[in-house]
């Protein structure tokens, strides 16, 4: 999947989504949003400028969400999104409400309306975790100006193909048809079992 798509997946698919923001003594507070739409400008969403939350928005300039999908945890898609924020006013709330029309029944007239703002998440990056799949299914995604992170575990040079660290791999996904052996990132669950067993420290972890 493209970007694009896990951006659509989270706006369509998922819509709710669990946001955090820093508060002013820099301790994490969480919210419920819903990503009103796309593009390939990023994520919009908004608010109520008489909201705590517009203020913690506008202190910050950032903000981390999280999406989930699926009847129980094994049947789970995740998607999980942090970056920068920007205020873009009043301009694109015809435009979102005609996409999402229940908006009308919590902010039902022209003078209600007043009091909200849009906001797009227009840089970061994110994952994409899928229970549902055996073995797990990841994959690290970016926008906007922001390189894609290389996080995970990874085999080094130092490997000599023990394979010691298969028997503790939860997701069987360390490939051993090369030498080194390759950890496949879009399978491993970061649970850390390989690092910590390896006999030669042949392991390392990109944060």
């Amino acid at each position: 999947m493209t970007t694009t798509e896990f951006l659509n997946y989270l706006q369509k698919e998922i819509h709710t989504t669990v946001a955090a923001t820093i508060d002013d003594s820099g301790l994490p507070i969480t919210c419920a949003i819903d990503i009103m739409d796309t593009d390939k400008n990023g994520l919009y969403f908004l608010t109520a400028k008489g909201k705590g939350f517009y203020n913690r928005l506008k202190s910050h300039n950032y903000i981390a969400l999280t999406g989930m999908k699926g009847k129980n945890t094994m049947s789970c898609v995740a998607i999980s999104v942090r970056g920068k924020i920007k205020e873009l006013g009043s301009n694109l709330l015809p435009q979102l409400f005609e996409k999402n029309p229940y908006m009308n029944e919590i902010y039902p007239t022209a003078q209600s309306q007043k009091a909200l703002t849009v906001f797009v998440l227009y840089e970061g990056n994110g994952e994409w975790f899928d229970l549902s799949k055996k073995p797990i299914e990841r994959f690290s995604f970016s926008f906007g100006h922001t390189e894609k992170k290389k996080e995970g575990y990874f085999i080094t040079d130092s490997c000599i193909g023990c394979r010691t660290c298969e028997l503790v791999c939860p997701q069987n996904c360390i490939d051993f048809t090369s030498k080194p052996a390759i950890i496949r990132q879009e399978n491993c669950l970061h649970c850390g079992n390989c690092i910590n067993i390896c006999p030669q420290n042949a392991i390392i972890q990109e944060k």
